[in-house]
């Protein structure tokens, strides 16, 4: 690597051309970083010293030959684009005033030679500077003299940064002379890179202050970065330009995306930080057994599509999921189960689960999020949840896996029963959940080939929020109206749809009914038990709830995994925990360990168990994958727990102790145990196993 102070003139100069590469950004400077180099120039120019630092500017070869070569931007692709610009508008200012300065004043021809052709070349060699897509026919119209079409081959930044030059230029103070003086006097940190040096490196050593780049923006450049030029353009015309014009069309930058994704291939649960995905990348690249840059950005490419089909369903090329793709986005849950939409889009693109299993799982994982929203569940770590879900899934039997994974969350994260949900629905504060108007619109439309124009409606209470001045719903409601009022204000039953909210207001129920579109009239479907109702009280608000959380059921349904396959995962998962590691693990006096080796026999003496060690205990599980006995080796004794009530303890020899008279058990895993003792003799073996044989019975039944 040579590295060397050097006027910005002298490297520009010369029958040679700069090239963006395709891995760099578009051009991308505003009007604020414009006016700053603008400033820069006109204090070199006014500068005794006559000259400016402007940074360094970093490239490699791209191809020599004797009289022309080529030269890739590694770094300083924005300063070198804009001090372009800037002369263009130098020459056109010039050259549409008839400014004419002293002897060492630029003409237009001077600037085009010096500065933005290589006059003795031809075609794409006669530019000095090649950019990127739209920014370069831009940039080749600016230079070319040629009108600005206003279309999508145009580079708005770049016709910007022109403009903003020519009006500074035409101002009643510039003088072209001393911005030609000024740019000559420019001078940065020449850094020329040979065929040794890995450029990434460089780059990352030049960028570690924080250049404004994005994550995706440093992985696209860490991924061909390294590459020949021609490796670079069709590695990235082929796939990471496709993978840029998906998300531009979603309105969103692949960064979240990149996360996820490499989540998904590194089975990670933690969720990286928006600042190190980019250092969580090359941890993923440096570990993958891929070693072809093509493979990676087309599997890329193809996760890529299944995230963008997640933010914008319209997108997906599989039409017949677009509905469902539009659902499981809906309800404002955010992004957190990208992760696991995504794997399971995988899996229904390579036919390993046929469109109708995948439309079931979409529905599934809503109605996850809607049953535990309602009943006010804990989101915190949702990203976990859901990348820990795609993790366990099973290739050959992606839908049936889903569904056990879904039934064996931890009480925390637990899949709400139908129990759950409709107590949930019917006595919910549902107005105040953020959830509640998208409640509202899929009961009214889920199965309608014909749905409601729902996006015309607002949330109506059908007792109103206001009755203290409506003796009508007071004396409709009975003496405890208050009470009612207060109970059944914001539940799903008084809850509706309507185009007349504001129509409807606090009337009485009857005027409600009969006014000009009043509920009798209304063609919602949610309205239709409240027009044939003659009174709404308690009671009907009730019923109204009732049916409609039933109906709730259908549209956000049950897991419905296959018990067996549940206890089947329970068991793999409890004995894979089995083989992990044995109770010789736990530190113990020999005292302690001789009683914990007799208990241990004892135990297995009962029946096919199952012994596992979690952190310092050691636990049994019987066949069906139930707990029965937590063993925990203390400094003389061991502590035994049993998940039995201590009022049906069968102890004659009296060695029990009822778990509540204790405030705090310490290094318990089963806190939920009801019964413990104290194992410190021999002797005291046979009156313990008794009880440990209660709860394996128990366990058994």
């Amino acid at each position: 690597m040579l590295a060397v102070n050097r006027r910005f003139a002298e490297i520009i100069n010369g029958n040679k051309q700069f090239i963006i590469p395709v891995f760099q950004r578009d051009y991308s400077w505003t009007t604020t970083q414009c006016l700053q180099l603008w400033q820069d120039v006109l204090r070199a120019s006014s500068k005794e010293s006559a000259s400016h630092f402007m940074g360094s500017f970093v490239y490699v070869e791209g191809t020599a030959g004797a009289a022309f070569s080529t030269w890739l931007v590694i770094d300083g692709q924005q300063r070198l684009s804009t001090l372009t610009l800037l002369l263009i508008a130098l020459r056109d200012h010039i050259g549409e005033t008839g400014w004419v300065g002293g002897e060492d004043s630029p003409s237009t021809d001077q600037i085009d030679a010096y500065f933005l052709r290589n006059i003795y070349e031809k075609d794409n060699r006669s530019y000095k500077l090649i950019l990127r897509r739209a920014d370069n026919s831009t940039l080749r119209s600016l230079i070319d003299g040629e009108d600005l079409l206003d279309s999508s081959d145009t580079s708005e930044p770049v016709v910007e940064a022109y403009d903003l030059f020519r009006e500074l230029l035409a101002g009643s103070e510039s003088d072209p002379d001393a911005v030609y003086k000024g740019i000559g006097c420019l001078e940065i940190v020449d850094v020329k890179l040979d065929y040794r040096d890995n450029p990434q490196l460089v780059f990352e050593s030049l960028n570690s202050t924080g250049v404004d780049l994005s994550e995706s923006d440093l992985i696209r450049n860490y991924l061909l970065m390294g590459l020949k030029e021609e490796e670079q353009t069709k590695l990235y015309n082929d796939h990471w330009s496709k993978i840029e014009h998906n998300f531009r069309q979603a309105g969103n930058a692949p960064d979240s995306f990149l996360r996820d994704y490499i989540a998904l291939k590194q089975k990670l649960t933690t969720q990286s930080k928006a600042d190190q995905i980019y250092e969580d990348f090359k941890k993923f690249w440096q570990l993958s057994d891929v070693d072809s840059t093509a493979v990676i950005l087309e599997d890329m490419g193809r996760f890529a599509r299944y995230y963008v089909a997640f933010l914008r369903p319209s997108m997906t090329p599989h039409k017949p999921i677009f509905p469902y793709m539009v659902h499981v986005r809906s309800g404002g849950f955010g992004n957190t189960h990208a992760p696991l939409v995504m794997r399971l889009y995988d899996y229904y693109d390579r036919n390993l689960v046929t469109q109708a299993d995948f439309i079931r799982a979409l529905r599934l994982i809503k109605s996850y999020l809607i049953r535990r929203a309602v009943l006010g569940l804990q989101t915190r770590d949702y990203w976990s949840v859901f990348a820990r879900m795609a993790h366990s899934i099973k290739e050959d039997s992606v839908f049936e896996s889903f569904q056990v994974v879904l039934a064996r969350q931890n009480y925390s994260y637990r899949f709400p029963s139908d129990r759950e949900f409709i107590t949930g629905l019917q006595e919910c504060n549902l107005y105040r959940l953020r959830i509640c108007r998208h409640i509202l619109e899929r009961l009214e439309n889920y199965g309608e080939r014909e749905p409601s124009p729902i996006q015309e409606y607002s949330v109506e209470h059908i007792l109103p929020q206001q009755i203290q001045d409506v003796p009508e719903w007071q004396e409709m409601l009975g003496a405890d109206w208050e009470e009612v009022h207060e109970t059944w204000l914001h539940r799903l039953g008084n809850l509706t749809l309507t185009a007349y909210n504001s129509t409807y207001s606090n009337r009485p129920f009857l005027q409600k009914k009969t006014i000009q579109g009043g509920f009798n009239q209304s063609a919602v479907r949610l309205n239709q038990y409240v027009r044939e109702q003659e009174q709404w009280t308690a009671a009907e608000m009730e019923e109204r709830g009732r049916l409609l959380a039933n109906r709730a059921i259908a549209i956000w349904p049950n897991h419905q995994a296959d018990e067996g396959l549940i206890l089947d995962e329970e068991i793999r998962e409890l004995r894979g925990r089995a083989a992990q590691k044995d109770s010789g693990s736990i530190a113990m006096t020999p005292q302690v360990r001789n009683l914990l080796t007799s208990l241990q026999g004892f135990v297995h003496e009962l029946g096919d168990v199952i012994e596992v060690i979690e952190y310092r205990s050691v636990c049994f599980y019987d066949s069906f994958a139930d707990f029965f006995v937590e063993m925990l080796p203390m400094a003389y004794q061991v502590r035994i727990l049993v998940p039995l009530d201590f009022d049906e303890v069968d102890d004659p020899e009296e060695i029990a102790m009822d778990v509540t008279d204790y405030k705090f058990l310490p290094n318990v895993i089963h806190s939920y145990c009801g019964v413990f003792l104290d194992v410190k003799e021999q002797w005291q073996i046979t009156a313990a196993m008794q009880i440990v044989r209660q709860a394996f019975i128990r366990s058994e039944e």
